[in-house]
C-alpha cells in the first residue's frame, strides 16, 4: 500500500509540475571520460522550444558554476575557444575541442526562456 501512495505522489508530483509549465532539460551523455587532445561533444534537449535561450556552465569541485556559453553559442569574456555552443528550439550542443584535463567537471546546461529556470547536467571526467 506504501509503494502503491508514494507512486501516486510521484505521479501528482509530476503533474503538478507539468501543469506550471516547468520545461525539463535532457542532457547526454550523462557520464563521459576523455584523453586529452580529444574532441566532446554534449547535447541537451529541452521539453518545448526555448529558442536561443539556453547557457553552459562548468562546475569543478568546491567551486561556483562558471558560465561558458549564453544564448546557445556566444563565449563568455575569458572562456577558450576550444568550447563552442550550438542549437536552438529544443536541441544544443556543447563542444570541447581539443579537451584538457583541466576541463574536467559537471557541465550543465540551463534555459532561461521561463521561470523557474531549470537545468541538467553532465559529468566529464579523466579516465583512472
Amino acid at each position: 500500500m506504501m509503494m502503491v501512495l508514494s507512486l501516486l505522489l510521484g505521479t501528482l508530483g509530476l503533474l503538478a509540475h507539468q501543469s506550471f509549465g516547468e520545461i525539463v532539460l535532457t542532457q547526454s551523455p550523462g557520464s563521459q571520460s576523455f584523453s586529452p587532445g580529444e574532441s566532446v561533444t554534449l547535447t541537451c534537449t529541452t521539453s518545448v522550444d526555448v529558442s536561443s535561450y539556453l547557457g553552459w556552465y562548468l562546475q569543478k569541485p568546491g567551486e561556483a558554476p562558471k558560465l561558458l556559453i549564453y544564448d546557445a553559442s556566444n563565449r563568455q569574456s575569458g572562456i577558450p575557444d576550444r568550447f563552442s555552443g550550438s542549437g536552438s528550439g529544443t536541441q544544443f550542443s556543447l563542444k570541447i575541442s581539443g579537451v584538457q584535463a583541466e576541463d574536467a567537471g559537471d557541465y550543465y546546461c540551463q534555459q532561461r526562456y521561463s521561470y523557474p529556470y531549470t537545468q541538467c547536467y553532465s559529468v566529464v571526467q579523466k579516465p583512472p
